[in-house]
């Protein structure tokens, strides 16, 4: 059967969204972030917290900085029940679009080696392995793989 496409709603994240968020994060996640990391995130100027909603559901988010003409993201997470089906791809372009507009133009990321679904996410965006983090991940010691891309404005 095909799959209809979904009606994705972003917007920005609030405290009040939390619990929703933890939930995902903990399942996403070896060492998740806790409630206290994101309410800093949410008080800081320089931080973009957005979630994706579909019906009205919180079904990912994404976390990300913008530092000068560079975004920085920080955190991708999308419900294990609505992976692959264009959450994350949504929340990516909205992103772009958020640090164009702010002037930013190169992107950049950590993500573990072993993570192939975000890689190729990644790459599809343009992002390319730029260097390596050896034994960044303290629970695993697994290295992460430094991203880079040109957004171009």
């Amino acid at each position: 059967m095909a799959e209809t496409a979904l009606n994705i709603q972003i917007r920005d994240m609030l405290a009040d969204d939390l619990d929703d968020v933890l939930v995902i994060e903990g399942a996403s996640f070896a060492t998740p972030w806790s409630r206290g990391i994101f309410l800093e995130e949410l008080e800081h100027p320089f931080c973009h917290d957005l979630v994706a909603l579909v019906e009205d559901r919180i079904v990912g988010y994404i976390c990300f900085a913008i530092v000068c003409d560079e975004i920085h993201l920080r955190n991708l997470a999308i419900h294990r029940d609505w992976k692959r089906r264009g959450v994350a791809s949504s929340l990516l372009l909205r992103m772009i679009a958020i640090s164009s507009a702010e002037g930013a133009r190169y992107g950049t990321l950590e993500v573990r080696n072993s993570n192939t679904a975000a890689l190729e996410l990644y790459n599809r965006f343009g992002f390319v392995v730029e260097g390596v983090r050896p034994s960044y991940y303290s629970e695993t010691g697994e290295d992460a793989l430094i991203m880079w891309a040109d957004f171009g404005l």
